[in-house]
């Protein structure tokens, strides 16, 4: 699997990986990615009867995280992935969600819903894998309604004195060989260095301005390990 398979869209890589994923993002974040998740619902302040569209769902960890969260509320993720997908539905309806969790296969650069569909729009750990993420960011704002929001959450390399050079060296040492020994996949290997490429966040924030979102604001989580992206379709 090469990097640009997975930036065309493909996801094989993720079906390679799906049977362990849920663990290896818990081992690789320390347990701290399902609070990354969590601050990413916050920032979109649904309320009951909305309707969340979760790009790059993969298993489905936010998207049930929601649908416990928010009353009423109605979910669609996409992902490319099949195999993914697969978990994510077992989950689902293991939570007894399958009514208002539905999970179909997509690309976040061709969204095939009306404009003005959904009230949120998410994407954990996904927009570095789309190989045009400004068409990818147009869709999104397409797709939200007036006054709809939008959260992007995506790893970052760490900052800081100690925290620094430690995370860092974690990320391109350490992170790969766990990912390669608990999956029996090479594909962890591209993900630090994905990481590592992905815009700037003065830069990315632009991308998000130019696609037309409002109140464009980038907060670091965890010393920058995670970076929280938010905007606003005027």
């Amino acid at each position: 699997m090469t990097e640009g398979d997975i930036l065309g869209g493909s996801g094989a890589m993720f079906d390679r990986i799906a049977g362990r994923y849920d663990l290896l993002n818990r081992l690789q974040s320390f347990g701290m990615d399902q609070g990354w998740r969590r601050r990413a619902l916050t920032s979109l302040q649904l309320k009951a009867g909305d309707q969340l569209l979760d790009l790059a769902t993969g298993t489905a960890d936010l998207a049930i995280m929601a649908a416990h969260r928010v009353p009423d509320l109605e979910v669609v993720g996409v992902d490319p992935s099949p195999a993914m997908l697969e978990v994510g539905r077992s989950k689902v309806e293991r939570a007894d969600l399958s009514p208002r969790v539905q999970l179909i296969e997509g690309d976040a650069q061709s969204l095939p819903f009306e404009t003005d569909t959904f009230d949120g729009v998410s994407i954990a750990w996904g927009i570095r894998n789309v190989a045009d993420r400004q068409r990818a960011l147009r869709e999104m704002s397409r797709v939200l309604r007036p006054g709809g929001r939008l959260a992007i959450l995506e790893g970052g390399e760490p900052e800081g004195f100690i925290v620094g050079p430690t995370g860092r060296f974690y990320m391109h040492h350490i992170l790969p060989q766990l990912g390669a020994l608990l999956s029996g996949a090479q594909e962890y290997k591209y993900l630090p260095d994905s990481i590592a490429q992905f815009p700037k966040p003065s830069e990315f924030c632009g991308y998000l301005e130019q696609a037309g979102f409002t109140a464009v604001e980038h907060r670091p989580l965890t010393f920058g390990a995670a970076r929280l992206y938010t905007g606003r379709c005027p």
